[in-house]
Formats: structure tokens, C-alpha cells, sequence
């Protein structure tokens, strides 16, 4: 039987997209394998930063080293930016971008796939493509790999399936699953006392994994049409792009039916969802609240979450509607970037500080205990001490929970990447350094400001065993990893009181359910 193996780099879009491809290949009858065992081998990569790739780049060499014969299969956004780099590479197969996900199997199995795109949409790097050598059969063709359109020098042995992501108006949907606390890097920690023995038991056939199938994540929406000055995004995942509502609401009726509790919905900017579906979904404004909504409306789902949302889109309703439903978990992830105006000018931002600065503040007098969470970038272009004092008094400000802080990464083809003044790398890492130190400092009041309150709670199965007994994983509804004692049965929402905290940790008690 062929096997296959797909290793995820990257965001939850990009987990989501693997999980589609597993789906491509279950259909044709191909088993599941790990990386130094399967036939098949396809790294779904990220290109957001420039570690992003090297880490690609490592994961290649590995596979090659360790599964010498497997065929290697380099697909998502690192793919899609930059196809004949990653094909140069030693013992690549083929290279398919987002703009062939949805064909991988097909193409890697050889099967016949229909023509998507005109060959005059197709994506030919200016660099290697000479237009002037396409032959009038490859015109002709049904699909065109971009290796049939030239003869680069040296010429890659792997073959290239990229066309124009813009192009592309579909969205596949494939629920991804969290793999618990541990899975997930808890035991990075050092947590004392604490000795990993996750269950590996199943519940019964019809339902969830006991450990590694819970609080699955359905993208929703992908694409980007904004256009900050960082971001190689939109030009490797293209137009921003919706599922229908109504395979929203199967997927996630679905995803009830199978005994899941809490469903995560994601996008690369979710907000925007539902406002390029003609007609919008027969919603005339704010489409997003309507789904949100709808799903209340029309599903059992006991619990659903919403990953990140632009600042822009938390509208006074949407923040009401989250507040006010104990269906809608208590958690928001709201980018910032940068808390200087000039900065957000440069990065082409469309908010300013104090636009920011309303949108958390409603937020947290709406829900008191929610997780507030956002994104930070540290050695923007030309960022100088003042503008990095402007981010640093802004987060110290606001009343946040925590902090993913990232160093600036040049990305090829940006606008940033031009600008002059270019941060010298120390000076953002310091920075970098200094914000995630106060990160830490208000996640742990946060986690202080929790003890001795009464928290809904999903458990994830995995336990784990210390001198006290055994300690089953658990996710609070406000987004924080939760110990309890005893073993328990994944996918369960249950009530617990909160009697201490340790590291980034809370540690809590059930309470007697209602």
C-alpha cells in the first residue's frame, strides 16, 4: 500500500490546508506514515519570515537524510513565492503552490487533472521564463507544469506546478484537530513534579481520539485584499475568499455530530469573511456577525471560538454579540504590529493608535475575564527609539493577556523591503527581547488575577502523572491551559474553580455540574 506523510509549517491556515491534503490522499486509498517511513513526503510550508524558510529548507535536507527513496513534495506559501528556488534543491520531486493544492494528489500520483487556468494567467518568474520559448503544444495542453514552459540553466530535476494564486476562487475546508498541551510544547516549561504519561485509549468508534482529536479548527476564509508594506501574504494565498455559509454550517453540524465541543474557526483575515460572496449571503452589512450568528442559530455547537480578527472588524455588535453569548468563547486575538502612528503609516496599516487603543479597551469593559491577545512587530523600517517607546507604552497600557512578538523579516517583492534605514538585527532582537519580557510580566498577573474564579473549561485528554496523582489537560473557555485532577474523558466542557497558578499554568478543581 503507498503511504504518505504531511508535515505542517506555519499558521492555522496552513495546518488547515494539510489537513485537506491528508483528505486528498485518504480518498486514493493511501495510508499514513511518518516522515522516515512514507513513500510520499509533502512539506506544507510557511514564508512569512526568512526563518520560516530556512526551517522548510532544513525539514528537506532531514527527509532526504532520513528517507533517502521518498518521493519529497514541496507545497504551500514558501512554494508558491519562490517555486524554482526550492526546486534547485537536492532530491525535490515536485513543487506545487496554493494555486494547486487542490490537484496535489492528483499531480503527484500522475492522474489526469482538469485545466484550471489560462496559460496567460500563469506565473512565470521573469528571472528564469522566457514567454518567447512556449511551444504552441504546451498552449495546448491540458495543465502545463512550469518546467514544460522553459529550460531554465541548471535545470531543476523537480517538477513546478504554480500558477496565478489571483486567479483562484476556491476554499477547501478540512477541520484540523489540537493535538493537546503537551503535543503542543507544555513540557518546554520545566513544570516541577510533573511527569508526561499522555492516555493514548480511544473513546468509542463514532466519536474523537481520546488525545490527539480536539477542539478541531475549520478555516473559513482565505486570502488577504489588504496590503501592508510587510506582508508576502496576499501574494501567495491571493484575493481574500470565503466558504459559503452553508458549508460552514455542515462542516461544523458535522463536527457536532462526531462529539467535538468546541470548534475554532479561522482564516488569514477572518472579519473579512462572507464579502465577496454574490449575493453577500443575504446579509447587507457585516457579514461576519450574520455567520456567527447563523452558527448560534443553526447548530448544537456548545462552544465556539474565533481565532485572530482585525482591529477594524471588532465592531461595536461583534463585540457585544461575543460578550453576551456563553456560547462564544471569551477570547480575542487582535493585531497591532506597532503602537506608533508613524510606523502604521509605513506599514500601511488601516488603523491608528488610538483607534486601537478603543477597540481593547471596549473589549475588556465588555468581558472582564476574556483573553486579549495580539500580534507585534519589532525593527519595522526606519523604527527609531521613540516610535519603539510609542509600542512599548501602548502594550504597557492596555490590559492584554498575551504578546506574540515578532522580529521584522525583509520579505522579496514587499514595499517594506525597500524602504531605507533598514533596523540592524540586534537592535530589533532587543527589542523583541523587552516586549516579550512584558508579556510574560502581564500574563502571569493575568493568571494571578484568576485564582479563586469559577472557569468553564474543555478537556484534551492527554494526563499527566506527579506525586499529587494524575492531572488531565484542559483549555478555559478565556484561552489559558488548565490542570485537573484525576482522568477525564476528552472533548467534555466542564466547570472548575481556579486555585492556583504556576508558570503558565493555572491549576483548578470541578465543580459540581448545574
Amino acid at each position: 500500500m503507498q503511504t504518505y506523510h504531511v508535515e505542517n509549517f506555519g499558521c492555522r491556515a496552513t495546518q488547515a490546508d494539510g489537513a485537506a491534503l491528508e483528505q486528498q490522499f485518504q480518498a486514493r486509498g493511501l495510508a499514513p506514515a511518518s516522515a522516515h517511513e512514507a513513500g510520499i513526503v509533502v512539506l506544507n510550508t510557511c514564508t512569512v519570515t526568512s526563518s520560516a524558510d530556512r526551517d522548510a529548507r532544513a525539514a528537506i535536507r532531514r527527509v532526504q537524510r532520513q528517507n533517502p527513496l521518498a518521493k519529497i513534495i514541496v507545497t504551500g506559501c514558501y512554494a508558491q513565492r519562490a517555486p524554482q528556488e526550492i526546486a534547485s534543491l537536492p532530491g525535490i520531486t515536485a513543487v506545487v503552490g496554493n494555486s494547486h493544492k487542490q490537484q496535489l494528489a492528483a499531480l503527484v500520483l500522475n492522474e489526469p487533472v482538469a485545466k484550471e487556468l489560462p496559460l496567460n494567467e500563469l506565473v512565470l518568474d521573469e528571472n528564469f521564463i522566457d514567454r518567447d520559448e512556449i511551444s504552441a503544444t504546451s498552449r495546448s495542453s491540458a495543465f502545463v507544469p512550469l518546467n514544460a514552459l522553459t529550460s531554465p540553466s541548471p535545470k531543476p530535476e523537480a517538477r513546478l506546478f504554480v500558477s496565478d494564486i489571483f486567479a483562484h476562487t476556491q476554499l477547501q475546508a478540512a477541520p484540523v484537530f489540537d493535538l493537546g498541551l503537551h503535543d503542543l510544547g507544555l513540557d518546554a516549561l520545566g513544570l516541577p513534579d510533573l511527569e508526561n504519561s499522555a492516555s493514548r485509549d480511544s473513546a468509542s468508534p463514532a466519536g474523537p481520539r481520546q488525545t490527539d482529536r480536539t477542539r478541531p479548527n475549520l478555516k473559513i476564509q482565505d486570502g488577504c485584499d489588504n496590503r501592508c508594506s510587510f506582508c508576502i501574504i496576499p501574494s501567495v494565498r491571493g484575493s481574500s475568499r470565503s466558504l459559503r455559509p452553508e458549508d460552514v454550517l455542515r462542516e461544523i453540524n458535522a463536527l457536532v455530530g462526531a462529539g467535538y465541543g468546541e470548534v475554532v474557526i479561522s482564516g488569514i483575515n477572518l472579519g473579512r469573511w462572507g464579502r465577496d460572496l454574490d449575493p453577500r449571503s443575504g446579509v447587507s452589512d457585516s457579514p461576519f456577525e450574520a455567520l456567527l450568528r447563523s452558527i448560534l442559530d443553526k447548530t448544537q455547537l456548545q462552544k465556539l471560538r474565533i481565532s485572530s480578527v482585525e482591529p477594524m472588524d471588532w465592531s461595536r455588535d461583534l463585540i457585544a454579540l461575543v460578550a453576551s453569548s456563553p456560547r462564544i468563547a471569551k477570547h480575542a486575538h487582535v493585531p497591532l504590529q506597532s503602537g506608533s502612528d508613524s510606523v502604521l503609516r509605513r506599514m500601511h496599516r488601516k488603523y491608528r493608535p488610538w483607534h486601537y487603543r478603543e477597540k481593547i479597551e471596549s473589549i475588556r469593559a465588555a468581558m472582564p475575564t476574556a483573553a486579549i491577545g495580539a500580534d507585534v512587530m519589532t525593527g519595522f523600517p526606519g523604527e527609531t527609539d521613540a516610535e519603539f517607546e510609542s509600542t512599548r507604552r501602548l502594550i504597557a497600557d492596555l490590559p492584554f493577556t498575551y504578546l506574540h512578538v515578532f522580529t521584522y523579516s525583509a520579505r522579496p517583492g514587499t514595499a517594506a523591503a525597500a524602504l531605507p534605514a533598514q533596523v540592524p538585527i540586534p537592535i530589533a532582537r532587543d527589542r523583541n527581547q523587552i516586549l516579550r519580557g512584558l508579556a510574560a510580566e502581564k500574563k502571569s498577573a493575568f493568571l494571578r488575577s484568576l485564582v479563586g474564579k469559577t472557569l468553564d473549561a474543555i478537556t484534551l485528554g492527554a494526563t499527566h502523572r506527579s506525586r499529587e496523582g494524575d492531572f488531565t489537560e484542559a483549555l478555559t473557555d478565556n484561552y489559558q491551559k488548565l490542570y485537573l485532577p484525576g482522568n477525564h474523558q476528552a472533548n467534555r466542557w466542564v466547570t472548575a474553580r481556579i486555585r492556583a497558578s504556576q508558570d503558565e499554568l493555572l491549576f483548578g478543581d470541578l465543580q459540581p455540574a448545574n
